[in-house]
């Protein structure tokens, strides 16, 4: 019999279902980081919210553990990498909480509009101080939605109903997506520009680290009001404390912090901040729906081997796994390459699966392909939901097979189609089971991706090569592999390039300051 331990606070109803299903199940919602490392080692699955950190330590003594289910959608406490090394399951919810979330930062931005809250303080005070909290109508303001996919998208049309003129910034934002929501697709320095009212609804990924820090607090229009209800690490809190200060921003209302627990924070006492304690997804129905969703995806997947809502595994059979393992890192990899390229709105994509691959189960290589592509900018998306939140954006996702084979024996193609221009990854296995990058666009390149890679396309001149290797040697940068391939004598090429610590910014504006150089872009795998 499977045996459970619920960490964190669930439904009754969610352990039930454990229980209904024939697996033990052991509530402890006050262990101790120590005591849940002693503890977790005689358990098949472990079930939390946000409370619980699920380390690379607890994991370590996890020598049962099959799965760790998150009743929500962030799982910022659990280091999935490291369970993913030692084959353990991260599962989440991801759509159990978006609507209540989305409530929670309409409710916010009402409170920042009209200062709901010190007008209570006030008022509860003994004071009458109506003059003191002039605020703010909604109707006819311009709100900025600052990452445009699920929750986003419902605030968009809830302010639409207010009559609010909305407009959104999110790279992978179809123009089609964009138009069936009614929404203005713009950049972000025009969101800032138009803005009354900003409102925060994206992953925190490389891209959106201090998304909003002085520079861009500088461009907004002066008197913004703010609103996050997504991730503490948007913004820089010291830069948001004096654009309050000085009277660009004119109030904000954060439900999420840079370090939570917030107990202390430099915004705490500033008379236009308004403060809640991560309570996006604080409602009775929200607590429900993911705590049931949670039991019923962890009990199935303990009992059957089904797995839904993976972060770090896609849905596959028993049967198809042994077949389809060696083209599930070569999938993940062509999918991050080209998403890590990305930096427009997708419209369309195309897989197209040549000679061996084409003849077995390729749904799940799409999942990982689409995930990889999309991970860069949406931190929430996985191998089971990513056709969902593709679909949900607009962005076709066609997939085509052909079982003869051409140059290589197997062979993944990505074609993805941006509002600004289209791109072609291929790959294959070299000895059945070592992925390689064999063509970008049309250039034919033979490249092994590893951790920390420079990729590079310029003009085919003489030197270039040499002046390129000079300028790493100089950084102190070792070079691993270095691939190169050129659809033509003096035409586009194409450098790969192996290297053994990450690139700094520095260092990659140096490459593209050499001459002929025309893109230069870390890439991780």
């Amino acid at each position: 019999m499977p045996k459970v331990l619920i960490s964190d606070k669930l439904s009754p109803a969610a352990v039930q279902i454990f229980k209904d299903r024939g697996i033990e199940t052991v509530v402890n919602t006050s262990l101790a980081p120590d005591q849940l490392k002693a503890e977790i080692g005689q358990y098949d699955g472990l079930a939390i919210r946000s409370n619980t950190k699920v380390t690379a330590e607890v994991l370590t003594a996890a020598t049962k553990l099959k799965v760790v289910g998150r009743a929500g959608i962030g799982v910022d406490n659990v280091d999935v990498p490291a369970a993913t090394a030692r084959g353990i399951v991260v599962m989440n919810t991801p759509f159990g909480n978006s609507i209540t979330t989305a409530e929670h930062a309409l409710a916010l931005l009402f409170a920042v509009a009209r200062d709901i809250p010190q007008a209570n303080a006030s008022t509860h005070a003994g004071k009458w101080e109506k003059s003191k909290f002039m605020g703010v109508e909604l109707t006819g303001k311009t709100l900025g939605v600052i990452g445009c996919g699920n929750i986003g998208a419902i605030v968009a049309d809830r302010a639409l109903g207010l009559r609010m003129r909305v407009v959104a910034y999110d790279p992978f934002l179809s123009a089609e997506r964009a138009k069936d929501l009614a929404v203005e697709k713009v950049e972000l320095d025009e969101l800032l520009r138009r803005a009354d009212f900003i409102t925060l609804h994206t992953p925190l990924t490389e891209a959106t680290r201090n998304i909003l820090d002085a520079k861009a607090l500088a461009k907004t229009k002066k008197g913004v009001r703010i609103v996050n209800c997504a991730r503490g690490g948007l913004i820089v809190e010291a830069d948001l404390k004096a654009a309050i200060e000085s009277g660009q921003v004119a109030g904000a209302a954060l439900d999420v912090f840079m370090v939570e627990p917030a107990k202390e924070n430099a915004l705490f006492g500033l008379d236009k901040v308004i403060a809640t304690p991560h309570l996006g997804a604080s409602t009775s129905e929200a607590q429900e729906n993911v705590a049931l969703q949670v039991a019923e995806q962890m009990a199935d997947y303990l009992l059957t081997g089904a797995v839904t809502n993976a972060l770090n595994m896609p849905s596959v059979s028993a049967e198809d796994a042994p077949k389809l393992r060696p083209y599930m890192r070569l999938a993940e990899q062509i999918g991050s390459f080209a998403g890590q390229l990305t930096e427009h709105g997708l419209k369309s994509v195309t897989i197209a699966y040549e000679g061996d691959v084409a003849r077995l189960n390729t749904k799940p290589l799409t999942q990982i392909v689409l995930q990889g592509l999309l991970k860069p900018q949406l931190e929430s998306v996985n191998m089971v939901n990513a056709p969902v939140v593709a679909k949900e954006r607009d962005i076709k996702v066609t997939e085509t097979k052909n079982e003869a084979s051409s140059d290589y024996h197997t062979l993944i193609r990505l074609s993805v189609t941006t509002d600004k221009r289209s791109r072609d990854v291929a790959g294959t296995l070299f000895g059945g089971s070592k992925p390689r990058i064999v063509q970008v666009n049309d250039i034919a390149i033979e490249a092994e991706l590893g951790a920390h890679m420079l990729y590079v396309v310029n003009q085919d001149k003489p030197g270039f090569i040499g002046k390129l290797g000079g300028l790493l040697g100089e950084a102190k940068i070792n070079i691993a592999t270095f691939h190169l391939g050129r659809n033509q004598a003096g035409g586009d090429a194409v450098a790969l390039i192996q290297v053994d610590q990450p690139l700094t910014e520095a260092v990659l504006e140096k490459v593209r300051a050499l001459p002929h150089v025309v893109q230069a872009k870390a890439l991780a795998f």
